[in-house]
């Protein structure tokens, strides 16, 4: 019957374009959906709880924070044999992150004091540096080169979701209740469901072919790929930008802006709508700019996204200058972050993907995490500081971060003369003489 056919039409064009993934991949991106919802519970609240309702300086609070890239440094370079294993491999590393980071979480929630605080943050570090490259090796398994920036996508739209979704409900529960230790508790539950939902539907994907080395032997060689080196310095300055913006942001918006609806800034229900924004234009824009952006070259969209890195910082200097309009202008910077980040997450790890050996997926991936561990471990710490000292650099701190986008920029623009060089183009995959 006519209505019946019409009623089928939209599903299947919806279906149809879906990027056509394996189940492992999609499988991954609800677990991550769940675990991002518990990150997204703390995303905004946590700088400001510990400063403004434990009576932390902000200084103390971002070496808090930032000592998560201390665990996190030091539990890459063992994440990445773990992950190229047959001991552990992808599936138990992500276990073993799951259990680790749900213990940071609840630790965080009893942290009254600040050897606590400091604790809770190191074993989320290590956590997370378990998580992200054994999943993003995951992900690398089971795609193709041509596929690998989709998939990549797909499980950045779980998390971005995730945030959202997370940051809307936290904002509406603190407004009426204000407990924020419940949120941390929360999202050690997540983790703990994340751990579920691998162990119960996720099989080993690691390539049963691969030979591991010896651990230094693995490192060494992944450290003497120029390429892999080259992006991993560029890479460094977006884990800055990232790490300010989750960890010194939320607080600068709270205490730092004038023309904002309190006294000193923004409230917290109004810091989570902003978020929610941010995370919004990516779950809408992630799988969308990611195919459109498929034929462009991983290096130049990484280009594209540090343009646009840069004027989102600048907007946010302005927040902190301009009395007027200064919501419009937040949302502006949210949003020029947000497609920046779009633009960013898929091609930075697809490029490592190309360019890892297949037995050394797992170091090369860790390797690539530890620019995020360095990144937050000195991102919040300078954010701290130029927040506790407005005279020497405070919200001018925004404007410093734009100047380094110069410095990021030559750096990818030698990555590419070196791609180049050598005849590897940033989308396809190593020749078999890297391996």
């Amino acid at each position: 019957m006519e209505p019946s056919k019409s009623s089928v039409q939209p599903t299947h064009a919806v279906i149809s374009w879906l990027p056509k993934l394996r189940r492992e991949v999609w499988i991954l991106a609800a677990g991550q959906l769940l675990l991002f919802i518990g990150q997204g519970f703390t995303l905004v609240y946590a700088s400001i709880y510990f400063v403004n309702e434990l009576g932390f300086s902000p200084t103390q609070v971002g070496l808090a924070q930032g000592s998560m890239g201390i665990s996190g440094t030091l539990g890459r370079f063992w994440a990445g044999n773990a992950i190229d294993s047959q001991r552990l491999g992808r599936r138990g590393t992500l276990l073993l992150a799951a259990a680790i980071a749900a213990l940071g979480s609840f630790v965080l929630a009893a942290a009254n004091t600040y050897p606590l605080l400091v604790a809770g943050n190191l074993l989320l570090g290590l956590g997370i540096s378990l998580y992200w490259p054994a999943t993003l090796a995951a992900t690398t398994d089971v795609t193709t080169p041509e596929h690998r920036t989709e998939a990549i996508a797909l499980t950045r739209l779980a998390d971005n979701l995730g945030l959202g979704v997370g940051a809307l409900i936290a904002g509406q529960y603190i407004a009426m209740s204000g407990s924020y230790p419940l949120l941390f508790l929360s999202k050690g539950l997540a983790y703990l469901v994340f751990g579920g939902v691998i162990f119960w539907a996720i099989a080993e994907t690691r390539p049963t072919h691969t030979t591991p080395k010896n651990m230094f032997q693995n490192w060494r060689q992944a450290l003497s790929d120029r390429h892999l080196v080259t992006y991993l310095s560029g890479n460094l300055f977006f884990t800055v930008y990232t790490a300010q913006v989750s960890s010194t942001l939320p607080l600068f918006l709270a205490n730092f802006v004038p023309g904002g609806n309190t006294a000193t800034g923004f409230s917290e229900q109004v810091i989570s709508y902003f978020f929610v924004w941010h995370a919004l234009l990516k779950i809408l824009l992630q799988l969308p700019v990611t195919r459109w952006l498929r034929p462009v070259s991983h290096v130049n969209v990484l280009l594209g996204s540090l343009g646009l890195w840069t004027g989102g910082l600048f907007l946010f200097w302005l927040v902190g200058l301009v009395g007027i309009h200064t919501a419009a202008l937040a949302l502006a910077a949210f949003a020029f972050v947000a497609v920046a980040e779009v633009f960013y997450a898929p091609s930075a790890s697809a490029l490592v993907g190309d360019i890892a050996p297949v037995p050394l997926r797992g170091v090369y991936f860790a390797l690539e995490s530890e620019s995020w561990a360095i990144g937050f471990l000195i991102g919040p710490a300078m954010g701290g500081w130029a927040l506790d000292h407005p005279a020497v650099l405070g919200g001018n701190l925004w404007l410093a971060l734009v100047f380094s986008g110069a410095i990021a920029a030559i750096i990818l623009i030698l990555l590419r003369q070196q791609l180049r060089a050598d005849a590897l183009p940033a989308n396809t995959p190593a020749p078999s003489s890297q391996s």
